[in-house]
């Protein structure tokens, strides 16, 4: 049986596969061959068996709706100035307000560009297909580039989408031009997730998987990474990575509008890791995107900067950084989402 060290040192191989060609000259940080009418572009990887490419970091949309406005239009105009043409959302992101104001900020600018996605959480055909439609008026867009089947819960929660017809409106809006691909995600529980590769992994309907991807999961007995990655790849699905530093557990505390919403008395960072090894260690995962929460410049211009010097690292540099990872016994309620 291959130690847990082996198995992550066999995904970090899976990485270099993604990764496109990338150079570093003269200390100024270059994709070869890679930029747009905005500039010169992050590193891409490939989006699984799609054919098509992403920039391997991505702006998260919950952090869209709920800074204010004009944190989060600064943090698209930077996002486009640094070189990210990512970009998530969901049908429920606070009230809708992540889609409109990628309506508002991003899509008359850039829509050409970017790579735009949303997520429904419905339970039925009927609101599935309803939430699609308002995510689409709320872009002002005719096609998403992708539409997710979001926060799968459990195997049962998996199974009562598919019978009530979830899938039967992806297949649909897929036909109808309304989306380019479909995938599904889910932070709860892994078990929804294989159920859904074993239910729908071979049909050729979804693209993309997206779930938490970080170095306290790696290391947990109900493991994404562990029990996911491995069938994810299998069946050619792009992984989308999200909860990379565990929606801010891996701090001493979180504090929104000035007021404290988490503490911990024993934080995973600064007490156990640095936040870039954090990073890189999702990175190295055979990960398509990593899906970052910014809510205003200076939190994205943190991930940028350590993306790209994720770029930079050797092969060897990366095997030392699991190996120096793994023995930390990582405590405290850090997935606090996960349910199993």
């Amino acid at each position: 049986m291959r130690s847990r060290r082996q198995f992550l040192e066999s995904m970090m191989l899976m990485t270099s596969g993604l990764m496109l060609p990338w150079s570093n000259k003269g200390n100024h940080f270059l994709q070869d061959g890679q930029s747009d009418r905005w500039g010169k572009l992050l590193p891409k990887r490939k989006l699984g068996s799609t054919g098509i490419e992403v920039t391997m970091l991505g702006v998260g949309g919950y952090h869209i709706g709920w800074t204010t406005e004009k944190d989060a239009q600064a943090v698209i105009e930077r996002a486009m100035e640094q070189g990210i043409r990512f970009f998530d959302s969901a049908y429920s992101y606070i009230d809708g307000e992540s889609e409109r104001r990628y309506g508002k900020y991003l899509i008359p600018k850039y829509r050409e560009d970017v790579f735009i996605m949303s997520k429904s959480t419905a339970k039925d055909y009927a609101t599935a297909r309803k939430e699609l439609e308002e995510s689409l008026r709320r872009y002002g867009v005719d096609q998403l580039d992708l539409w997710q089947v979001h926060a799968l819960s459990s195997p049962d929660d998996t199974d009562a989408r598919i019978q009530n017809g979830v899938l039967r409106l992806a297949e649909e809006a897929l036909k109808e031009g309304k989306t380019r691909f479909v995938g599904f995600t889910g932070h709860a529980d892994p078990y929804a997730h294989l159920r859904m590769i074993e239910q729908a992994g071979n049909s050729g309907l979804f693209s993309t998987l997206q779930m938490p991807i970080n170095l306290v999961d790696a290391a947990s007995e109900h493991s994404f990474v562990e029990l996911v990655i491995p069938k994810a790849v299998e069946a050619g699905l792009a992984l989308l990575a999200m909860k990379t530093l565990a929606a801010g557990r891996f701090f001493d505390k979180t504090i929104i509008s000035s007021k404290t919403i988490w503490e911990s008395e024993n934080p995973v960072i600064p007490g156990k890791v640095k936040v870039e090894d954090a990073i890189h260690f999702s990175l190295s995962m055979p990960i398509s995107t990593l899906i970052t929460g910014a809510e205003n410049v200076a939190f994205l211009d943190e991930k940028i900067g350590l993306a790209k010097s994720f770029m930079e690292l050797e092969e060897q540099d990366r095997s030392n950084l699991i190996e120096s990872l793994l023995p930390h016994a990582l405590e405290g309620k850090v997935e606090y989402y996960k349910t199993v």
